[in-house]
C-alpha cells in the first residue's frame, strides 16, 4: 500500500510539474468495459504532432463463456488523427485505425490448445480532457480477426465465443490522465 501512494503521489507531482511547462504530450488509461469480461485493459498514448498521436494498448484476459476457458494477452498499436484544428492532439473527435495481436491458452472440457490470432480496424471516437489532465475516451469501430488455434490436447473441436476468424466490433470507454 505503501508503493502504491509513493507512486500516485509522485504521478501526481510529475503532472502537476509538466502542466505547469507546457502541453501534455502523454496519456495512461483505463478501460472501464473491460472487467465486465474479466479483462484488464491498459494505454499509453503519446503526442505525435499537432494532430496526431500514437497508442499502445495491452490487455490480459481470464475470460469464460459456456465451458470455454480463454487465458492471455493482446497488444494493440493504435495511429490517430485529431480532426479539430483548435484542441489538437489528445482532444476532441479522432480517427484511428488500429492492429491486434493476441495469443490465448484454450480449454475446453478435456480439450486444450493455444489460440493466436492478428487483427486490425478503424476507430471513431472522442476523447475529452478535463481540468487536471483528467480525460474520458469514448470509441466504437469495425474490426477483422484471423486465428488460428493449435490443440495441445483432446480433439480439435473448440466452440470459440465470438469465433476465431470473423468481422467485429471493438468498443471502449477510458478513463485517464494526460501529463
Amino acid at each position: 500500500m505503501k508503493k502504491f501512494l509513493l507512486i500516485s503521489a509522485f504521478c501526481l507531482a510529475l503532472t502537476t510539474v509538466k502542466a505547469q511547462v507546457g502541453d501534455r504530450q502523454n496519456n495512461i488509461k483505463v478501460n472501464l468495459f473491460s472487467p465486465l469480461v474479466r479483462t484488464g485493459s491498459f494505454f499509453y498514448e503519446r503526442k505525435l504532432s499537432k494532430n496526431t498521436s500514437g497508442q499502445l494498448g495491452f490487455f490480459y484476459t481470464g475470460f469464460s463463456s459456456d465451458g470455454t476457458k480463454l487465458r492471455g494477452f493482446g497488444i494493440t498499436p493504435e495511429f490517430r488523427y485529431y480532426a479539430s484544428e483548435n484542441k489538437g492532439a489528445m482532444s476532441g473527435f479522432y480517427v484511428g485505425p488500429f492492429l491486434r495481436y493476441q495469443d490465448f491458452t484454450i480449454s475446453e472440457g478435456a480439450n486444450e490448445g493455444t489460440l493466436s490470432a492478428i487483427g486490425g480496424g478503424l476507430l471513431i471516437g472522442n476523447q475529452w480532457m478535463f481540468k487536471g489532465g483528467i480525460n474520458l475516451d469514448l470509441f466504437i469501430g469495425p474490426s477483422y480477426t484471423s486465428g488460428k488455434i493449435k490443440v495441445t490436447d483432446g480433439v480439435d473441436n473448440f466452440d470459440v465465443p465470438f469465433g476465431v476468424d470473423g468481422f467485429g466490433v471493438r468498443a471502449g470507454l477510458t478513463l485517464g490522465i494526460a501529463f
